[in-house]
């Protein structure tokens, strides 16, 4: 172990060459860019190609252009996942939530998507999604308030409405 906040051990390559295995308490851009090119390049080569698109969609405050709030997504081989959405407390209960998950599901259908899924805890949101026709399709238990997390899903109709 080193002086800073990181963890390394150093293995043996089975190729001849050592390497160092280090857990990165600031990782940066370039850092998790470099391991997705391995991931990547791996995909491409057993499915032939990369559907990964991301979608972000923002709440800005006009008068100070501060962000307050938005939707992170991906979209890959005909799903839609919403990685976090966030609506600042001030702006609360004024139907942004909804609106962010209906754009993205625009997205979603724009994409060729068929589903859209997400996860929340507890403490969070299942209820709003429930709302917006999300059902849970699994959960891991753990300690409250933080668990259990659920795991939901809304399937998309066809664009013909099937």
């Amino acid at each position: 172990m080193n002086t800073t906040d990181e963890c390394s051990t150093r293995v043996p390559g089975s190729s001849g060459a050592d390497v160092d295995i280090t857990i990165l308490s600031h990782p940066t851009r370039a850092d998790e860019d470099a391991v997705l090119a391995i991931l990547r390049d791996f995909t491409r080569g057993v499915v032939g190609y990369i559907d990964n698109h991301d979608l972000v969609i923002v709440i800005r405050d006009r008068a100070a252009g501060m962000i307050c709030g938005g939707l992170v997504a991906q979209s890959r081989w005909g799903e839609m996942h919403i990685d976090m959405l966030v609506v600042a407390p001030h702006l609360r209960g004024r139907g942004m939530g909804r609106r962010l998950v209906e754009m993205a599901e625009r997205a979603a259908r724009q994409r060729g998507c068929t589903h859209m899924w997400l996860d929340t805890y507890a403490f969070q949101a299942r209820v709003f999604y429930e709302k917006l026709g999300f059902e849970v399709f699994g959960q891991l238990d753990g300690p409250p308030p933080f668990f259990p997390r659920y795991f939901m899903r809304r399937l998309l109709s066809a664009p013909d409405g099937r």
